[in-house]
């Protein structure tokens, strides 16, 4: 598949997702580029602000099996996995498939899961499998988890590991309707008569992979990996970090980078690429020492003095 044709298709899913979401033009575009370049994401941001309605309509365009799970304190690993049950007719236990079994799993305030709930989780979204006691069920292609959290709302959570969060390719923000576009959000409520909103199916979940697919053919310059790899090595040695970014970091901007290429029809990435993903992608691998973070820095600081200090290379 050519970047053309794909940018047609992602432009036909964004059209699709506007038919349910106001506005929001660049998180729509970055949730589109995180699930082309086959990553899990992490929204962090208020209730209310429309995540599960933009996971829901994307999984509808994209013509992908759909999955919800509510994440409170008690929940349980094979509430989410699935596990043994007793067959009676034929006097033995068979697996049943949990709500991970699915190509886009919504993980609503995810930090609210136990460490047991969230390690099953994790062994989903790296390894694209699940164990019970029958052994290894893998899940099937596509698997994406777009998780939520609440920033404010803290008592009772559990912090994801670190471990954990740096599976997710990118951290998002919603972030609040213009006045414009909350008045459309009333003005298209009061034209339907009804809450729900239908959005078309405009791919099949082969063509979706097939994307996905050609993303991979998508050329990245050796001068600009080499850029990658010295952002995310500069996000290690700034003094206000006391973890930096993994080489995990180095690969989520290559991946993200030739999604973004082919989202917007080229066969070919350019800087504007990495320097435009690199906040989404490498923030939330960076740890800050105590005494920044009462400061208020934040690992997007970081990232933003490794982009003031890193030289753009120049591509022939």
């Amino acid at each position: 598949m050519k970047g053309a044709e794909a940018r047609t298709l992602i432009t036909s899913v964004k059209a699709a997702v506007h038919r349910a979401v106001v506005g929001r033009d660049r998180v729509l575009d970055e949730i589109i580029v995180g699930m082309v370049a086959d990553g899990h994401l992490l929204l962090e941001d208020l209730p209310g602000l429309g995540k599960t309605l933009m996971a829901k309509s994307f999984a509808a365009a994209l013509g992908l099996k759909f999955s919800r799970v509510q994440f409170t304190a008690d929940l349980l690993p094979h509430d989410i996995t699935g596990g043994e049950v007793f067959d009676a007719s034929r006097n033995t236990f068979s697996f049943r498939p949990g709500p991970l079994f699915t190509n886009l799993l919504l993980a609503d305030e995810i930090n609210r899961a136990p460490p047991k709930v969230q390690s099953a989780l994790l062994e989903a979204m790296q390894e694209f499998q699940v164990t019970s006691e029958s052994g290894t069920h893998a899940l099937g292609r596509p698997f994406l988890v777009l998780a939520t959290q609440n920033p404010i709302e803290l008592e009772g959570t559990y912090p994801l590991p670190e471990a954990q969060v740096d599976r997710f390719l990118m951290r998002l923000s919603v972030g609040y309707p213009t006045l414009e576009e909350e008045q459309e959000i009333l003005n298209r409520r009061n034209a339907r008569k009804e809450d729900e909103v239908e959005v078309p199916v405009v791919l099949t979940e082969g063509q979706f992979r097939e994307v996905q697919r050609a993303a991979e053919d998508v050329e990245v310059d050796p001068a600009l990996q080499r850029y990658a790899v010295e952002l995310v090595a500069a996000t290690r040695v700034d003094p206000r970090a006391e973890v930096g970014a993994s080489p995990r970091g180095s690969l989520a901007l290559l991946k993200l980078s030739r999604a973004r290429a082919l989202v917007d029809g080229r066969d070919y990435v350019v800087p504007d690429d990495m320097k435009s993903l690199a906040i989404p992608a490498l923030a939330h691998r960076v740890i800050i020492r105590p005494e920044p973070w009462i400061r208020g820095v934040r690992g997007p600081k970081v990232v933003e003095a490794a982009l003031d200090r890193v030289p753009v290379p120049k591509i022939p």
